[in-house]
C-alpha cells in the first residue's frame, strides 16, 4: 500500500470534499425531524370553542373519529360508513392499542350526529371518548 505524502511528482488532486454535503444534509434531516410532529393530518374541521379545555395528548397510536359538516364520518381521517366505523373501532379494541377515543366534530356538524356517533363508540364497546374542541386562547380570543 503506497502512501502519497506529497513531493514533485504529484499534481492536482480533484477530489470531491463531500463535508459541506453532509452538513447540509444533517441539517434538513434535522429540520424535517422538527416538523414532521407539527404537520396534522386529517380533515378540515372548524370546531367548537372552550374556555376551560384540556389540551390534547399527542400520541402515534391514537384514534381519532371526525364528524364533518355534512355528517360524513372518518376514522383517522379515512372517510367510512358508521357500520365501518363501528366496525373498525371493534378492530382496535381487540388488538389492545388505544382505549381512548378522540372525537372532533365540525361546528357546523348536526347534533344528531354528534350523538350518533357517540352511540356507535358505546356500542363499539369504547368508554373512554374524549371531545376535542379549540381553545379560545389558541384562535386569539380572550376567556370569560
Amino acid at each position: 500500500m503506497a502512501m502519497d505524502v506529497g513531493g514533485a511528482k504529484g499534481g492536482i488532486k480533484s477530489d470531491i470534499n463531500v463535508t459541506p454535503l453532509v452538513d447540509v444534509m444533517l441539517v434538513l434531516l434535522i429540520i424535517v425531524m422538527l416538523v414532521a410532529p407539527l404537520i396534522q393530518q386529517g380533515v378540515s374541521l372548524t370546531l367548537p370553542t372552550a374556555n376551560s379545555s384540556v389540551p390534547k395528548p399527542d400520541t402515534d397510536d391514537q384514534t381519532t373519529v371526525y364528524v364533518d359538516a355534512n355528517s360524513r364520518l372518518y376514522v383517522n381521517a379515512i372517510e367510512m360508513t358508521e357500520p365501518e366505523v363501528v366496525a373498525r373501532l371493534r378492530e382496535i379494541v381487540d388488538s389492545g392499542k388505544s382505549q381512548v377515543v378522540y372525537l372532533k366534530g365540525d361546528v357546523d356538524a348536526p347534533y344528531s350526529a354528534i350523538m350518533q356517533m357517540m352511540d356507535a363508540l358505546r356500542a363499539a364497546q369504547i368508554e373512554t371518548v374524549a371531545l376535542i374542541t379549540e381553545t379560545t386562547a389558541a384562535l386569539g380570543g380572550e376567556g370569560d
